[in-house]
Order: structure tokens, then C-alpha cells, then sequence
């Protein structure tokens, strides 16, 4: 408000001048209420995302569990087992879909850290599923079909998948290599002939066999990996190679203890592997 006043300081005539506060301050109110709109926005789908990623990575760790009661290798899943982990399967899928929004156009890459984990624990599920039905390692084509096409699977999120499945290729082999057959003897002779006992020698099974080769050959590829500094997942190599590399030498001693002194062994024999493992470098 002012008052226009004459040289003598009578006033002549009152009226209403716009204060110059007023004026600027309406644009400023609203740019800062854009402000505070688009982080309510952010917040609201960074939450969103993180929620269904810890939904995933629950759901994907049941179905890793319910396939660790599998006992055999390329072949089907048992009808009950394949029936438990496609109704988590379709949870999943529902869940991926229900962030499709918050994920894509120029949010694609936004939450990628927040959707990370979700995405790898689903990968190690889903590549541990087809290594027991094919006895095969998924690739990222085959991945990424088993997501919607919205959700973005990045190479680093395959590979740190892969670097846990070998976690769980460690488990199922010791269980395996510690069952009721695992020390079959090599029958050289057939039919009702007693054997000599130099002709009985403790041996793997194929499939057992198919294991361990499996997980040195998985080893050798992960550890020829080139990772450059800034990529996402050289933070967490250096302790994913670590894992892998101990989760291989468990089950190659568990198989060596076998085959070298697998006569000795008693019936129900289960291998140690709370010892740590020594290794010499050269």
C-alpha cells in the first residue's frame, strides 16, 4: 500500500501500489510447489520399487528352496514342485508388471539400483530351475524373456545372478554327492559273477559327475571376467568371486574325498565342509 503525498507532506491522493515482494513472490511459490510435487512423485515410486523388490527376492528365494528337493538332473521337475514354483512365478510376474510404470520411459534407468535385487535373485532362481531341467546355463536372451518386456535386465544383473546360482549349484551337488549312491563301484563284469575287489573302484555317477565339471567350467568363465571400474558390480566382485570360488572348491573336495578314498567311507557318509579349504599358489 502507499500513500502519494505533496512537497508540504499533504497527502493528495490515496491509492493501492502493488508491492514488488507481492508480485514476485507468486511465481516462486508455485515453481517450488512443482518442486515439491516431483519429489512427492519420486518418493512415491522409489518406494513402490523397492517394495516389490523385496517381494520379488522373497518369492524367488521360496522357489530356490522348493528346488533344492530335487535329487536328479535333466529331466522334469516333479509335477508338484513345477505346480508350487509357477504360482510364485505368476506373483512375480505380477509384480514386475505392477512397476512397469515407474520403470520406464525416462525413469528406465532412475531406479535401476532399487529393482537390482529383485532382478538378480530372480535370475539365480530361474537359471537354477533350467540348469535342473537341462542341465544348461540360461542365457540373457532366455532371461529377459521371462521378464516383461518393459523391465530392463542389464548384463551386470545376468552375471551377479549367475555368480549366486553357482551358491546354489554348490548345494544341490553336495547333496547329491552325499546320497545313498554317490559311492557306486564300476561293475567290470556281469551278470551273477562275484566281483574282485580290485574291480570294484569308487566312482561319481554322470550326473554327479556332469556337477562338478558344470561348476569348474562356470569358475573359469566368471574369473576370465574384465570388469572395468565404473561398472555397477565391480563393488561387489571382488566378494562375489570370493563366494563362488570357495562355493567350487567345496564341492571339488567333497567329490575328491570320494573318489580317492570312497571305499573307506560308511554307509550314510556325509562330506565335511566346515573346514576351510587350503590351496597353494604358485
Amino acid at each position: 500500500m502507499g500513500t502519494k503525498r505533496s512537497w508540504q507532506g499533504q497527502p493528495l491522493v490515496q491509492e493501492t501500489v502493488p508491492s514488488m515482494a507481492s508480485e514476485s513472490a507468486g511465481p516462486i511459490i508455485s515453481i517450488f510447489e512443482n518442486f515439491r510435487n516431483e519429489l512427492d512423485e519420486h518418493h512415491d515410486r522409489r518406494e513402490r520399487v523397492i517394495k516389490a523388490s523385496r517381494d520379488i527376492t522373497a518369492l524367488s528365494k521360496k522357489i530356490i528352496f522348493t528346488l533344492q528337493r530335487v535329487r536328479v538332473t535333466n529331466k522334469p521337475l516333479p509335477p508338484k514342485i513345477a505346480q508350487e514354483n509357477q504360482s510364485r512365478l505368476d506373483q512375480i510376474h505380477t509384480l514386475f508388471t505392477s512397476i512397469v510404470p515407474d520403470v520406464t520411459g525416462i525413469n528406465s534407468w532412475r531406479y535401476q539400483r532399487q529393482i537390482s535385487g529383485g532382478i538378480q535373485e530372480f535370475i539365480e532362481a530361474i537359471s537354477f530351475e533350467h540348469y535342473l531341467r537341462t542341465q544348461t546355463l540360461i542365457s540373457l536372451p532366455e532371461t529377459q524373456a521371462r521378464l516383461p518386456v518393459e523391465i530392463l535386465v542389464t548384463e551386470e544383473d545376468y552375471v551377479m545372478g549367475l555368480f549366486d546360482l553357482t551358491g546354489e549349484m554348490m548345494r544341490f551337488a553336495v547333496m547329491a554327492l552325499s546320497s545313498g549312491n554317490a559311492t557306486q563301484t564300476q561293475e567290470l563284469a556281469q551278470g551273477a559273477e562275484a566281483m574282485d575287489a580290485t574291480q570294484k573302484l569308487p566312482h561319481l555317477s554322470s550326473s554327479q559327475a556332469g556337477i562338478v565339471i558344470d561348476l569348474r567350467f562356470l569358475r573359469a568363465a566368471l574369473e576370465a571376467l574384465s570388469v572395468p571400474r565404473r561398472s555397477n558390480m565391480f563393488r561387489d566382485l571382488a566378494k562375489k568371486v570370493e563366494v563362488m570360488q570357495n562355493s567350487v572348491e567345496k564341492v571339488e573336495r567333497a567329490a575328491y574325498g570320494i573318489l580317492v578314498r570312497g571305499s573307506e567311507r560308511p554307509s550314510g557318509w556325509t562330506p565335511d565342509l566346515s573346514v576351510p579349504v587350503e590351496m597353494e599358489i604358485h
